[in-house]
């Protein structure tokens, strides 16, 4: 019962942090491979569509700069503006 609480109060002091864009991006494109991964599994191998989906637009954003999270969590004003994944197109909208 106390691990737990313990465990509660990290994730807290992490959430009451100011964090980067860069990490709300890698939160969400991982969460998004594990929810596929059990999609494939539990339900189609169809789903396998999403995980190609997710790494190619991980590699378009790594290399053009455009990446269409970050300009959402901008958008609903979700973490810092310096050091996101996309920083050519932080510093041009800056």
């Amino acid at each position: 019962m106390i691990s737990s609480i313990c465990v509660y109060a990290h994730i807290q002091s992490i959430l009451n942090q100011s964090m980067k864009t860069e990490s709300f991006v890698r939160i969400v494109a991982g969460t998004m491979v594990l929810v596929s991964t059990a999609l494939i599994y539990f339900v189609s191998p169809w789903w396998l569509l999403l995980n190609v989906f997710i790494g190619a637009n991980l590699i378009q954003s790594a290399f053009t700069g455009f990446c269409p999270p970050e300009i959402l969590f901008r958008k609903l004003g979700i973490g810092q503006d310096t050091g996101c994944c996309c920083n050519e197109s932080a510093k041009k909208d800056a």
